[in-house]
């Protein structure tokens, strides 16, 4: 394939350009991507009840339009789904990303509408390049293909409208691309939308493995698994044996930092580079930084508005939040988001850590509520409580304390999650209520129902059964025993969990 890098750059050039613009202006570019938003939804009805047309500046909105959650546009994203035009967004939406759940319900479903597509996510994946050029001029990108993983259509829903579409975000992205870019990626659409993970890893090897690939993209630990299927498919030691032109993995959604070594460990890390985005079904929201390790850089004029609330702010439909001109270095705020899918002052549940105002820096700090995402599961604590109250009731226990945390795949053993439970009375056997345990959250969490499918990426749940007092010795040795008493049921990392651990075998 001729190498089209050098044609291509001064083209993804002028996005860098752009973004090194934003210094000093973030207030005039925000507040125009607000006004833009504003205009285009006057008329639909949730513009109409909230006078979008009289709004004028940020103050005005933020004092006219409530916060909202998943459940406040539940009801508005159904009627869309039906089929009304003019809801949330203007227009008849045709595509939604499904995603996990909130507490009143298994998935919650993203309207992906034309100008989410071509404000938004298109654009991100664009930025994501252009940075991704300006910081490694030797790059031959272009001269291969991308190798890119995506989800499917299937979906929780029945009885949907014709030509509306329910799936993973990544397949409403495949699906709705222009069909030249197909030319330089890899599957074909026909593979990358298959639904059965089966049939389709081994179809997404055989393909890529005769092309020149020269990219990846996808979640870290979906990646490992097909990578490590590659290499055992083609005999091969490491992934640079059957590409040796590639050079970088574009990942996101999860955090990549267990998976660094294990990613070492079957690449050349003298070829290898990695760069992270911020990518949602909600939006894409910021591409690593170039200049400052371990923060990304928020896409200011791709579509979305974006409101900061700092931590401990009452949950309330007009919270104190604050716009992008104001926030503070140093500081953690739960995000909000306005974007041209329909999502007003949407709390997405993800908390940021501002490193720099200006240029607007930030990292994810992690979930408003506690949660597991080791392996893009998102596994929330309603999740968990139904699940355990579920599994218990079907094998006769009674759980006195409990607290859950990922154990992250090696070289022989793929990712799980650890449960550690004391009982008020055990069941007639570990074994099964681990079964129905994995049982319930496959039927209350679509997320972790895609990992667990044919245990291609998920192993089912391990349960260690805690001793006695486990989680009061704990308790007070943090100094929390007593009325305040609270065990973080989920945890992303290992730290509670490998204390615990310790714990039981102290005399």
């Amino acid at each position: 394939m001729i190498n089209l890098t050098p044609l291509l750059r001064p083209v993804f050039a002028r996005r860098v350009r752009a973004a090194q613009s934003w210094q000093g202006r973030i207030r005039e570019v925000q507040t125009r991507q607000l006004l833009g938003l504003l205009h285009t939804a006057r008329r639909t009805a949730y513009g109409t009840r909230y006078g979008f047309d009289r709004i004028r500046s940020y103050a005005d909105y933020a004092a006219t339009v409530p916060a909202t959650a998943y459940a406040d546009l539940r009801p508005h994203i159904m009627r869309m789904i039906d089929g009304q035009p003019d809801i949330l967004w203007p227009g008849r939406c045709r595509r939604f990303a499904q995603s996990s759940g909130t507490s009143d319900g298994k998935s919650k479903f993203i309207p992906v509408t034309d100008h989410s597509l071509r404000l938004n996510h298109y654009p991100g994946a664009r930025d994501t390049v252009a940075h991704y050029l300006h910081l490694y001029p030797d790059s031959r990108i272009f001269s291969g293909k991308a190798l890119i993983l995506g989800g499917s259509f299937a979906n929780e829903l029945t009885g949907l409208p014709p030509h509306v579409t329910v799936g993973d975000l990544s397949a409403n992205l495949i699906d709705a691309i222009n069909p030249a870019v197909n030319l330089l990626r890899v599957p074909s659409r026909d593979i990358a939308l298959m639904a059965d993970w089966n049939k389709k890893l081994p179809a997404i090897i055989e393909a890529a493995s005769r092309c020149d690939i020269t990219n990846i993209s996808g979640v870290p630990s979906w990646f490992l698994t097909l990578l490590r299927r590659a290499l055992d498919t083609c005999h091969a030691a490491t992934v640079h044996d059957i590409w040796p032109n590639l050079e970088v993995f574009f990942h996101g959604g999860i955090s990549f930092t267990p998976y660094r070594e294990q990613y070492r460990a079957i690449t050349d890390p003298a070829r290898m580079r990695y760069l992270e985005t911020y990518n949602a079904s909600e939006g894409f929201f910021a591409v690593q930084d170039l200049h400052e390790p371990g923060t990304m850089r928020l896409l200011l004029d791709t579509g979305v508005f974006y409101e900061f609330v700092p931590l401990g702010e009452p949950d309330t439909a007009h919270p104190h939040a604050i716009p992008a001109w104001e926030v503070e270095p140093g500081r953690t705020y739960a995000l909000l988001i306005t974007a041209p899918n329909g999502l007003w002052r949407y709390a997405i549940g993800d908390t940021v850590r501002v490193h720099s105002a200006d240029p607007l820096r930030i990292s994810i700090a992690g979930r408003t509520r506690s949660y597991i995402n080791a392996f893009g599961e998102e596994l929330m604590v309603h999740n968990a409580e139904a699940a355990i109250a579920a599994a218990a009731a079907a094998t006769g226990a009674q759980v006195l304390n409990y607290t859950a945390a990922p154990v992250y795949p090696d070289a022989t053993h793929r990712g799980r999650h650890q449960w550690l439970i004391e009982w008020a009375r055990e069941p007639h056997s570990t074994a099964a209520f681990a079964e129905a345990l994995d049982t319930q959250l496959q039927s209350l969490n679509s997320d972790y129902q895609a990992k667990r499918t044919g245990t291609i990426f998920l192993d089912p749940p391990a349960i260690t059964t805690a001793a006695p007092g486990l989680f009061d010795r704990w308790l007070a040795s943090t100094g929390k025993l007593g009325g305040q008493r609270k065990i973080p049921r989920l945890a992303n990392d290992r730290t509670i969990m490998d204390t615990l651990l310790g714990l039981m075998h102290t005399p």
